[in-house]
């Protein structure tokens, strides 16, 4: 299941708004054939890996991430395409709560024969599927808020300027956060005072769809992108239903605090470079009322803290997206 998780970790910017799946056939003398979940319309991951092992799937333990889809969408369904390969067993991290499969493809693997076990590694499955998974159970994306910051929390100078403050090494993984995303949201103040055009350049992978809250000035680098104007909650119910798994939202210090004063950030990434300004006269990492008091304090769960170049990101979650 490692190496399927492994897998699955390589097609993360590419399948969406399919989940990245991976899976690993072991046939009778223990070679593996790896295989991992194609962009939309392609094959998904366990059709990948019974092509690879040919013959020698029959009799063959298949570990896949995700429960097999059991219906016809743009591909047939991977629980008949591993009956139909004799397997003899089927090792599974989680059931799939898309209503489209939710049990049945465990059902149809089982009513064929073939022994299944399902919740092996299921936590880290759950872990790296959880922008599909929140998305499928909500009909919302999974919304990331994405911060940079000195050690002090000030995210840019009192005259405003705010490049860069972390290393290229943070902001080459921050673009790999762009590409894993399906949208990105800024605010127009954003749009005004930077320029930026949000797409991903220092890793390879699409640019995501650009959203500007706000109005989009004449001959902005942003563009082509939508503006949105009004609520934020009705936006992502709008792209969820348009299948936007994830948003991520790089907008200032007004639309961070936008979307965490609503309670709609799922995952906070937060870069801290080894820098301080010093006083308390630099932008804050949010710009408005915060908790009045310390029993209204807003709680989270790090869920990792890693090194890169000379910087740290800190992946904070909510109690309800870990849920």
């Amino acid at each position: 299941m490692g190496e399927a998780l492994d897998a699955a970790s390589t097609v993360r910017a590419s399948t969406a708004p399919n989940p990245w799946v991976g899976c690993v056939v072991v046939a009778a003398d223990g070679t593996t054939f790896v295989g991992a979940t194609e962009p939309p319309g392609g094959r998904h991951a366990e059709v990948v890996a019974l092509d690879a092992a040919g013959p020698a799937a029959a009799g063959a333990t298949v570990y896949a991430t995700l429960e097999p889809c059991s219906h016809t969408g743009r591909t047939g369904p991977c629980a008949d395409a591993l009956i139909a390969a004799g397997v003899g067993r089927v090792v599974v991290g989680i059931v799939d709560p898309d209503l489209n499969v939710a049990g049945a493809g465990i059902d149809r693997l089982r009513a064929a024969g073939i022994e299944v076990t399902v919740g092996v590694a299921a936590d880290a499955v759950a872990e790296q599927l959880s922008p599909y998974l929140h998305h499928r159970r909500t009909g919302r994306p999974w919304v990331v808020l994405k911060l940079a910051a000195t050690l002090d929390g000030r995210t840019a100078a009192p005259d405003g300027s705010s490049r860069w403050i972390t290393g290229a090494d943070a902001r080459a993984d921050a673009h790999r956060l762009r590409a894993e995303s399906d949208a990105i949201v800024v605010g127009a103040g954003t749009v005004r005072a930077d320029d930026p055009s949000l797409t991903v350049r220092h890793v390879e992978g699409r640019d995501p769809r650009r959203i500007v809250l706000g109005s989009i000035p004449t001959g902005a680098a942003v563009l082509p992108a939508e503006e949105h104007h009004g609520d934020l909650e009705p936006l992502l119910a709008r792209l969820g239903a348009e299948g936007v798994v994830q948003v991520l939202v790089e907008g200032g210090a007004r639309v961070a605090h936008a979307f965490h004063a609503a309670g709609l950030v799922d995952r906070y990434v937060v870069y801290l470079a080894p820098a301080l300004f010093g006083g308390d006269d630099a932008v804050a990492l949010f710009s408005g009322a915060g908790a009045p008091t310390m029993a209204e304090l807003w709680r989270g769960r790090f869920e990792r803290c890693t090194r890169v170049g000379d910087d740290l990101r800190i992946d904070l979650v909510t109690d309800r997206g870990a849920a």
